[in-house]
């Protein structure tokens, strides 16, 4: 279970939020510039709120006058927009980074179905196929949450739809809260739980899934 209450004071307003989320696809969804990233970027401690508390499984990664816990102890996988792979390394030594055991990692790669892309390097490899091995990298930390940052935008339609696909049936599977950035009305409304809309760094309102 994750709780978020948070303010932070950004460029041209102040971001001001809380919600809650258990095991379900949360998504934050808005235009451009409305906080959503920043948000994610609070809960994996990229960045700090001002004010407010973020805890996550009854650990308190965030609280006003206390240190934040460092990232590496946060148990949070996060896929970046550009998926940020490391393009010096093979797609195996990318997914082993700070992978929590061998066989999890081994287990996600035949899952993904990325087990002939292992000895390629970024460079090498479609968006697809990036995006899955970025997955895998975030997932073989075994995380308590993951975050979600646009990951779908890069891709064309038939890829987008598969990695839709793809997503749901792990979340099924890992049954952990996930937050999903998106300013795609299809893609929250295909992927959400609960769709929370954002503007200028406030929530409006929250819609439950149809």
């Amino acid at each position: 279970m994750l709780n978020i209450n948070i303010e932070k004071e950004l460029a041209h307003y102040k971001l001001s939020l809380s919600f809650q989320a258990a095991d379900e696809i949360i998504v934050l969804f808005g235009p451009s510039g409305s906080g959503k990233t920043t948000v994610l970027n609070c809960i994996a401690g990229l960045t700090n709120p001002d004010k407010g508390y973020i805890q996550l499984n009854h650990r308190i990664l965030f609280a006003e006058r206390n240190k934040p816990l460092p990232i590496q102890k946060r148990h949070i996988g996060y896929l970046f927009q550009d998926y940020a792979l490391f393009p010096h390394k093979t797609v195996w030594k990318n997914i082993a980074y700070g992978m929590q055991n061998e066989k999890l990692a081994l287990d996600l790669i035949r899952e993904l179905r990325i087990e002939h892309l292992q000895n390629h390097y970024p460079q090498q490899i479609s968006g697809g196929e990036k995006q899955r091995v970025a997955l895998a990298r975030a997932l073989a930390t075994a995380p308590d949450l993951l975050l979600l940052d646009e990951p779908f935008s890069a891709l064309d339609d038939d890829t987008r739809k598969r990695s839709h696909a793809e997503l749901l049936r792990l979340h099924r599977i890992w049954k952990i809260p996930v937050i999903l950035v998106t300013h795609s009305r299809e893609e929250a409304e295909k992927l959400g739980d609960r769709i929370l809309y954002m503007e200028d760094g406030a929530l409006k309102r929250t819609e439950p899934h149809s």
